[in-house]
């Protein structure tokens, strides 16, 4: 039957892919009948007109980060999110800009920031969220004090109705408004009635008190509950003194269920001033930092937002995050964070002193450090991680978006949060608060376990505890995510019963067969139906060769993914997570799909995961680049998972050829130094060359790995002279097989600049890294190696020892897969160990900072240098060590590339199905910077698979920073 929609998109039916759309960023699961891509505006026709036809619904979804179940449901995902992301339009005159569903917020506003203007509205993810999305669930953010909702910044929209037809909203005077009432539109029967029964609904007395009486009070900013039937009243011909009738109102919060947008016309704002500060006030008590927000909010501020102890410990235990923790003092109870944007910098500093005197007058908080320029950016992201950050505590009592955005007016919200806060201790239960204080709506999530029947009654008994509050303050139940499944059993306490009614009336009138996302907002399933977790559900216990004890086993570390989507995040946010999504914008090539796909098939699909096809399938374009270690939020370790699922794998099925070529690198890299000239002459003639690439699965387009005359350990056993000057202190030489084998110019330098920097330099005959068996699943192998390279370090080394290596994925396995590959002493032995390791950037710019280290040493020729960090240097280390070094030199100019990975992914780039996607990732931004970098620049790059990438996609030789100071010595 589905065959017969003749889509120019994707179709997929298969249960794999099913399975990815099967949950969102909220607590419900529910697989879909089938998932379609779109192409086109004629495939969303079409797709309309089948579901009309044929019973069928729709789900549109675009990033699919909705809190309240919004895009999760039996039907047809429709995943806009590839290819409609378009500028259609742009008149700077007017200030307007049109654009398609699926683009990206922060994107798009980095083209508008050429012209000065922006779309204000902002999610904490909006390097994510798409402007589809923002409408359906009536998006805001931080800056709503000053900007609102995405409603008040949505001017027109172009959209597909029930019945298949093309037609656009926007304002229309009264004349126009009764004119299509009448039905002189000529849009078709549907178009009529919509306009027809909005007037009959909306000039009825009775209908206008319920709406005024039962309605959120407009005190309330931030008002999402049920449809906006109280936004169409305000307006003309319903209220005289009101704008133009726009039914853009009306879609806006209308969460995909009324009509399919295709296309928006949104209003432009000037860009802000750039004159910007964030006054972070320390308080003792959430409390405390709600009073203290009603005290910030008298100046006029940007953003209020606040965040709680929990989060602010959530952030200690996150890689990325730690850093981004350098303005908190001692540990507050509660960090208010207020952003202060002026024309001036002396009107600035003048509005920051007037609040930090009045909160000190007042005894509000403790601490009242400001942040300007580059930091600022720090303390956002800080924010902005906190939904993300708070799944990465261990065991199954988690964080849960229930009431997660409820919002009464800013003067009511101390009250309200204390009364809140009883209603939890009454039922044994503790809150995470964070986010919008400034617009009186604090994020607010109980800590309950759902896989237990306890915890599912908590999850229904703090709803409906909640909502009587939120009604008795007359709030909203949502402030800016939207009823979805979760909150629309609840709109008849929150409206009143007869309102309800009217909204089934809307939904009944626009959507007269349930086409668009049904069961959300009205007629919704109970909230408690339909959990991503069963009731009494049993965690499987998996033996597993790598330690996942941290998080309770295997299961649990899939389970880390909450569906925040950070991970879909593009190349032009920077960053490293997810190399493959970046180039493919497919949802099965994100992080969330890979843990998602595991966690379903390991508590879901009863059958052993470790065979499974469709896991295989969406973890193939996974790079083990390690970007998610870090960047994830709530810190899922795809590369981690990936290699224990294919070490598995392997176990049952075996391991395949062309993975044990690439396992055993060490031992075929000795083979050709031994036979050099024939390894070489093998690669250089075509005919051998495409027959030997075919037999082991390279691509025919990727050049092999040189190897050097001899290795580098016979350079320093037959050749290295070390000097017999004063020695600084000695270090061991991690000599990894890599750097012996093929990059043995490196090692060299390496070892010659550190000699002629007063080094001592202690070699041992060490066993590989191992790097090639973790890359490909062969953990036995890597374990092995990991004890023996523990044992004689740990042996060998004193307290005060380093040990240093140059190639950052085989130095830092030592601080990462080691630990984990080990257990008991061993373990202990390893992680003791990992504090004495360095990658040879690290060394060197601690040296620099002890003062050991200096300019005098070096050229005080100019030289322009532009840097590509490896991947596993910022997931595990830092780049900031690399362009310390590379500044030593007095005139030397170190830049950062802004790239993530590299696509070469040691052994991915080589593989005949992987070519294309690494060349592709390569271009996203390394490949074309190294391109339009001049000629005279230096390109360095720590990884030997990084300056083979660049070697083979620009033809221009990379050096490794080491290289890069040894040719400045003087």
């Amino acid at each position: 039957m589905f065959e017969d929609v003749n889509l120019d998109g994707e179709f997929f039916l298969d249960e794999g892919t099913r399975r990815l759309y099967a949950t969102d960023a909220s607590a419900y699961r529910e697989l879909p009948e089938a998932v379609v891509i779109p192409k086109n505006n004629s495939d969303l026709v079409k797709l309309v007109n089948y579901a009309n036809e044929n019973g069928k619904s729709l789900i549109p979804r675009t990033a699919g980060t909705s809190l309240a179940g919004q895009v999760v449901g039996s039907g047809i995902v429709v995943d806009i999110s590839k290819c409609f992301d378009q500028i259609l339009d742009l008149n700077l005159e007017e200030m307007y800009v049109v654009v398609q569903p699926g683009i990206v917020r922060d994107e798009l506003n980095r083209k508008l920031a050429e012209h000065g203007v922006f779309f204000a509205p902002e999610t904490s993810t909006a390097n994510r969220a798409m402007i589809g999305g923002m409408i359906g669930n009536n998006s805001c953010g931080s800056n709503s004090v000053v900007y609102g909702s995405t409603r008040e910044h949505l001017l027109e929209v172009k959209a597909i109705l029930a019945d298949g037809q093309q037609v656009s909203f926007g304002s229309q005077d009264p004349n126009s408004f009764l004119a299509c009432c009448n039905g002189q539109s000529n849009l078709g029967e549907l178009h009529n009635t919509i306009y027809f029964n909005t007037k009959e609904l909306l000039q009825n007395q009775e209908n206008q008190n319920s709406i005024k009486k039962e309605y959120p009070k407009k005190e309330v900013v931030r008002r999402n509950t049920g449809y906006a039937l109280d936004m169409l009243l305000d307006q003309r011909p319903f209220n005289k003194n009101g704008d133009d009738f726009n039914f853009c109102q009306l879609l806006a919060g209308s969460e995909g269920t009324l009509a399919l947008v295709t296309e928006a016309k949104l209003k432009l704002t000037p860009l802000p001033p750039i004159h910007k500060a964030l006054i972070c006030i320390h308080c003792r008590s959430i409390d405390e930092s709600l009073r203290a927000n009603l005290v910030a909010l008298k100046h006029g501020p940007s953003a209020c937002e606040l965040m709680d102890h929990y989060i602010l410990e959530a952030t200690k235990r996150s890689p990325l995050y730690s850093e981004n923790r350098f303005f908190v003092e001692g540990d507050p109870q509660a960090l208010l964070v207020v952003e202060i944007v002026r024309e001036n910098k002396v009107d600035l500093k003048h509005i920051c002193d007037q609040i930090i005197d009045e909160l000190k007058n007042e005894s509000l908080g403790y601490s009242y450090p400001v942040i300007e320029g580059n930091d600022i950016k720090k303390v956002w992201d800080l924010r902005k991680a906190g939904l993300g950050l708070l799944s990465n505590v261990p065991g199954d009592d988690k964080p849960v978006p229930v009431i997660e955005d409820t919002a009464v007016t800013v003067e009511e919200l101390p009250e309200y949060i204390k009364e809140f806060n009883e209603i939890l201790e009454k039922n044994g239960l503790y809150s995470v608060h964070y986010a919008h204080a400034g617009s009186g709506e604090l994020h607010l999530r109980p800590i309950i376990n759902l896989k237990t029947k306890n915890g599912r009654e908590q999850f229904r008994l703090i709803a409906e505890e909640i909502a009587t509050l939120v009604k008795k303050y007359n709030g909203s139940l949502s402030g800016e995510h939207g009823d979805g499944r979760l909150r629309g059993e609840f709109i008849p306490q929150m409206l009143g019963k007869h309102n309800y009614e009217l909204c089934k009336k809307v939904k009944q009138t626009w959507d007269p067969k349930g086409v668009f996302n049904p069961g959300k907002i009205v007629d919704t399933p109970p909230m408690d139906t339909s959990l991503r977790y069963h009731e009494n559900q049993v965690t499987p216990e998996i033996e597993t060769l790598f330690d996942f004890s941290e998080h309770q086993g295997i299961v649990r570390s899939t389970e880390l993914c909450n569906g925040s989507g950070d991970c879909r995040k593009s190349e032009l946010s920077g960053g490293t997570m997810c190399p493959s999504y970046m180039a493919t914008r497919s949802e099965r090539d994100t992080t969330r799909a890979r843990a998602n796909i595991l966690r379903e098939m390991m508590t879901q699909s009863g059958s052993d995961p470790f065979k499974s096809d469709e896991i295989k399938d969406i973890l193939d374009l996974c790079l083990s680049c390690k970007g998610c270690k870090k960047e994830c939020p709530s810190n899922v370790d795809m590369a981690k998972l990936k290699a224990e699922w294919t070490y598995q794998n392997h176990k049952i099925k075996g391991t395949p050829i062309r993975t044990r070529i690439i396992g055993e690198f060490s031992k075929g890299m000795r083979l050709a130094s031994q036979f050099r000239m024939a390894y070489k002459a093998l690669f250089s003639l075509k005919p051998t060359s495409v027959l030997l690439k075919s037999l082991m699965g390279f691509a025919q387009k990727r050049s092999m790995p040189d190897v050097a005359k001899r290795p580098l350990r016979q350079w320093i056993n037959k050749e290295f002279k070390p000097s017999s000057e004063k020695r600084i202190r000695s270090i061991y030489f991690f000599v990894d097989e890599f750097t012996n084998f093929n990059d043995v110019e490196v090692g060299k330098k390496a070892i010659l600049l550190l000699d002629k920097l007063g080094y001592d330099l202690k070699f041992m005959e060490h066993k590989e890294s191992g790097r090639s068996y973790l890359s490909k699943g062969m953990l036995d192998q890597a374990k092995s190696i990991a004890q023996k390279n523990v044992a004689l370090f740990t042996e060998k080394m004193g307290e005060n020892d380093l040990l240093v290596g140059v190639e950052p994925s085989t130095i830092l396995t030592f601080r990462d897969e080691y630990i984990e590959l080990l257990r008991g002493d061993e373990q202990e032995n390893a992680k003791a160990l990992a504090e004495k390791v360095r990658t040879i950037e690290e060394f060197l710019s601690e040296e620099n900072d002890q003062g050991l280290i200096n300019s005098s040493s070096f050229t005080t020729q100019k030289v322009a240098i532009k840097i590509h960090g490896h991947c596993h240097q910022k997931a595990l280390s830092s780049l900031t060590p690399t362009k310390k070094i590379l500044s030593i030199p007095a005139n030397y100019r170190p830049e950062m590339i802004p790239s993530g990975c590299c696509g070469m992914a040691g052994s991915f780039g080589y593989e005949k199905e992987h070519f294309e996607i690494s060349m592709k990732i390569g271009e996203l931004v390394l490949l074309p910077a190294v391109r339009e970098a001049d000629p005279g620049t230096i390109i360095a790059a720590a990884g030997t698979s990084c300056r083979h990438q660049i070697k083979d996609g620009t033809g221009r030789k990379a050096l490794h920073p080491v290289e890069v100071l040894h040719d400045a010595l003087i």
